[in-house]
């Protein structure tokens, strides 16, 4: 073979590669566009009372939205299969449970079922690991899965306002992905005790428990992450002195609440004059029975870099000139819609309203 027959032969064989190279990524595109279009399948707002049989390989969809349809159930064999589903939304349907096979979408990050007749959620949820954000919003639910907050480690936001819920469970105090958690508009009677873990929290919406909700728990003080703190209509008469720790809180709503302490007058001078008086009560020494009670909690936020004062000895702290002579000053920001004029309301003084920011 001669040198020009080589070249050719050579030639021709770069040609059939890049040809054959080029034939692989058209196919690969398509295989691509193919596969875009089967990994968000919406099925939203069609009036569906049934789930047609699918023609579609379930394992291939990453999105499914059901959402504002007269759907009553989703079948079992359905969500067995979605083995890669990462995002499912059935919000605004008639849905009265969730499928056992729940369980199965391993992968999956958000769940919405909001506004829906949801009575309870299946145990098999917690085996949704990869799970980041739950909203059961408007549904009837009056409990959630006890061991909830020690599987969903991953979890990022929990919402599970306007529904019948008495308590959380204690172990929603090991959710400590959790940044924010809405409770507002349920029948809660309490907090769970051992807030610490959820060092990540940012949001804190209990609001609107109204005549059930009277306490918030000690730990509320070791929330170090917190930024919103939301207690509004509620029965609350006294805020724990610990949320005087809270040195990253830029908003606290307490409209609403029969507040004894702090006092009217520390409220309406704003956020800061309350984190004062709060963390100036905590320091005090005065109320030995209440101090002998904090003994275990002053540990903790010394612990944690949050708390100043000293409760031995006896010795008392200088007293802060804003707690012999408060003033009243007005508050940038107030929590509660039209502030300013219901400050100036007379009818302001006989309103039981605490709101600032």
């Amino acid at each position: 073979m001669n040198m020009d027959t080589m070249k050719m032969d050579m030639m021709m064989r770069r040609n059939n590669n890049n040809n054959k190279r080029e034939r692989n990524n058209n196919k690969e595109s398509s295989n691509n566009d193919s596969n875009n279009k089967l990994r968000s399948v919406d099925l939203s707002c069609m009036s569906l009372e049934s789930l047609p049989i699918p023609s579609l390989d379930l394992a291939t969809i990453s999105k499914l939205d059901l959402s504002n349809n007269n759907l009553q159930n989703i079948p079992e064999s359905l969500t067995a299969r979605l083995l890669n589903l990462t995002v499912l939304d059935v919000h605004s349907n008639q849905l009265r449970s969730l499928p056992n096979s729940i369980g199965c979408l391993s992968k999956l990050k958000l769940l919405n079922v909001s506004a829906n007749f949801i009575q309870f959620l299946p145990q098999t949820i917690e085996n949704c690991r990869a799970l980041e954000e739950l909203n059961a919003n408007f549904n009837k639910l009056s409990k959630l899965p006890d061991t909830i907050g020690f599987e969903l480690i991953n979890l990022k936001k929990l919402s599970v306002n306007s529904n019948q819920l008495v308590f959380l469970p204690s172990s929603t105090s090991h959710l400590m992905a959790l940044k924010v958690l809405d409770a507002r508009l349920n029948c809660l009677r309490s907090l769970p005790e051992d807030l610490e873990n959820l060092v990540n929290l940012e949001t804190l919406n209990v609001s609107q428990n109204f005549q059930y909700l009277d306490t918030l728990p000690y730990s509320i003080g070791l929330l170090l992450s917190l930024t919103e703190l939301d207690v509004s209509y509620n029965n609350i008469k006294a805020l724990p002195n610990s949320i005087g720790c809270l040195q990253k809180l830029q908003k606290l709503c307490v409209d609403g609440n029969p507040l004894a302490s702090p006092p009217m007058e520390v409220v309406e001078q704003g956020l800061h004059v309350v984190k004062e008086y709060l963390c100036h009560k905590m320091n005090s020494s005065e109320d030995k029975s209440s101090q002998h009670k904090k003994k275990s909690w002053v540990k903790k936020f010394v612990k944690c870099g949050t708390f100043q004062g000293r409760i031995n000895g006896g010795r008392k702290r200088p007293q802060h000139e804003g707690f012999t002579k408060l003033k009243h000053q007005s508050i940038d920001g107030l929590a509660s819609p039209g502030g300013f004029i219901g400050a100036l309301s007379p009818l302001r003084i006989f309103s039981p309203r605490r709101s600032f920011s």
